[in-house]
């Protein structure tokens, strides 16, 4: 009998703390071994920054492997679709020399952002304020609404674009239920139907010729011998069903669904790389065990800020930082699945005298050593810290494993040690050559 295995190898690559762990760069990277990338899940609210010979590329929806010449780029039925933002990200990347439309493929099945959908989405954070509820650090895209509506049954999704009439009553129904929220609850202004319409059947014309069945596009080109990567947006904290709730996405960002997303079977996901920082930062609300004072001058905190670049490619948000939280990334290693791991941003670490990392956390007298899931939990936990000594030699482009000093290197094996996976790649800066290799993906 004939093996139904898929011949390509497939890498999956998830965000293991709050986002931003710097996964644009990895997948980007790794794209010299893949013939296709896929989004699974997310929307515009990701931000994944590239570095290619000094020259710096954000991307929010298109997948990363499009900085790569002929990789074909999928986005998948589990990521919500903004017809405007996608179609100027679309003509950012065509002005600067790219070829997109001929590579990139969208799934029929993508439920779309409408303007309605951003206006609900501002009004309810606005109200949380002024309630005093304590706002969720939303990006305020309309990601949340959309996924609402994608659950409810009543989404607008691509293929509706291909049939006016159809999107026409869909959307009466739809935007009826949204303006009634927007003034009736949420104190805020009515949408009118005509120019939402319009506006979505002019780019209808140019998004029609780039739906595809994407699940079994993915599932051909891995039959036929492709190694495929799947492009995880945000952090397995931010997980809607795993995260610190209700500080979250609205989606899954778990390597696991990267099947659901993306319409394959999971026998197709074969590594799971996850994706840390040498120390943990947060955009947004929610519970932060191991932060630390990244405002004031002259910290630890402000240190990780500054050199880090920590602003968010979204929002430009300052990013809240603090010390590396191996318990709660040991939480993420075992909901993933994690194959092995790629550290980034080791170089930030440079010149600290002494650096901290918490193995676990102290909660009513017992002791933790995995990340609780309850928010509140969370808040009463006091972290356990283990103290290493740090490293004055630059890490900055180092693309070796014994070229790092020794004092990182037993940091990274302690890492090792208490998330029970291993560290098969190492990022000490933002472009692609910045990277050691201990064990590739595709050929582990």
């Amino acid at each position: 009998m004939q093996s139904q295995t898929a011949r390509g190898r497939n890498v999956v690559v998830v965000g293991t703390q709050w986002g931003d762990e710097g996964k644009g760069k990895v997948v980007d990277w790794m794209t010299d071994h893949a013939q296709g990338v896929v989004r699974f899940q997310g929307g515009h609210n990701a931000g994944h920054t590239l570095v290619i010979k000094g020259v710096k590329t954000a991307l929010q929806l298109i997948p990363s492997g499009i900085m790569r010449d002929g990789v074909a780029c999928y986005i998948g039925n589990g990521v919500v679709v903004d017809p405007t933002h996608l179609l100027t990200e679309i003509e950012r990347l065509e002005a600067a020399g790219v070829e997109v439309r001929s590579r990139l493929f969208i799934s029929e099945s993508c439920p779309l952002i409408l303007p309605f959908h951003v206006a609900v989405d501002k009004a309810r954070e606005q109200l949380r304020e002024t309630s005093g509820s304590g706002k969720i650090g939303t990006t305020g895209k309309g990601i949340g609404p959309a996924y609402e509506d994608k659950v409810a049954r009543r989404a607008l999704r691509a293929q509706d674009l291909k049939h006016p009439e159809r999107f026409a009553k869909k959307l009466r129904e739809l935007l009826d239920l949204h303006n009634f929220a927007l003034s009736g609850y949420l104190k805020g202004e009515p949408l009118a139907f005509d120019p939402i319409f319009e506006q979505a059947m002019k780019m209808a014309e140019q998004i029609k010729p780039m739906l595809a069945d994407v699940g079994y596009m993915i599932h051909k080109a891995s039959k036929a011998g492709a190694n495929i990567l799947f492009e995880g947006a945000q952090g397995t904290l931010l997980d809607i069903d795993h995260g610190t709730y209700p500080y979250v996405t609205s989606s899954n960002c778990v390597a696991g669904n990267a099947a659901a997303g993306a319409g394959v079977g999971p026998q197709m996901l074969h590594y799971m790389l996850g994706i840390t920082k040498a120390y943990t930062t947060r955009v947004g609300s929610g519970p932060f065990p191991t932060e630390l004072d990244w405002e004031v001058p002259g910290t630890v905190g402000y240190h990780l800020s500054t050199v880090g670049q920590e602003r968010g490619t979204v929002t430009g948000r300052a990013r809240r930082c603090g010390w590396l939280d191996a318990a709660a990334l040991k939480r993420s290693t075992i909901i993933n699945g994690i194959t092995g791991l790629c550290l980034t941003k080791l170089d930030v670490l440079d010149g600290l005298t002494e650096i901290k990392m918490c193995v676990g956390y102290e909660l009513d007298g017992r002791r933790l050593d995995i990340l609780p899931l309850d928010a509140d939990e969370i808040e009463a936990c006091t972290p356990i810290f283990e103290t290493f000594p740090g490293w004055t030699e630059t890490t900055f482009g180092v693309t070796s494993w014994d070229a790092l000093p020794a004092n990182a290197r037993s940091y990274l094996k302690r890492v090792e040690d208490v998330i029970g996976a291993p560290i098969d790649m190492v990022s000490t800066g933002p472009d692609r050559e910045h990277t050691i290799v201990l064990r590739h993906p595709y050929s582990a």
